[in-house]
């Protein structure tokens, strides 16, 4: 991944905001959730029917496996009041809106990095 993107919001027609799909959400459809691999484990074993899981993937629209509940941000938020919503909210990335057009994104990466850059030297 060169631009070590792992999310992007979803847009209509009409470039609104309708959802959210990240790296979580594709691994959600291609890994079990705990009680459906122990109900069922021989089906995730099978390396192979693993493998034809991801192809059939990629045939869906990403309707059917967004995130559909959103957590933006304007651009005039300060850099730790975006990490603390991430924080309450449980989510890894704010979607930064302005004039209800999106204008970015802000990652968990983006708060941290410069940060730990700069302390420890990275």
């Amino acid at each position: 991944m060169t631009n070590k993107i792992s999310g992007a919001p979803v847009v209509d027609e009409q470039d609104k905001l309708i959802g959210m799909v990240s790296e979580k959400d594709l691994f959600r459809i291609l890994y079990p959730h705990f009680k459906s691999y122990y109900e069922n484990p021989e089906l995730y074993l099978d390396l192979e029917g693993r493998e034809s899981k991801a192809q059939e993937i990629q045939s869906h629209r990403v309707e059917t496996f967004m995130c559909q509940k959103v957590v933006t941000t304007t651009p005039d938020v300060l850099v730790m009041a975006a990490g603390a919503v991430m924080l309450a909210k449980g989510v890894h990335r704010l979607i930064v809106i302005e004039k209800e057009k999106i204008v970015g994104i802000i990652t968990r990466r983006d708060i941290y990095h410069p940060i730990l850059k700069q302390n420890f030297h990275l």
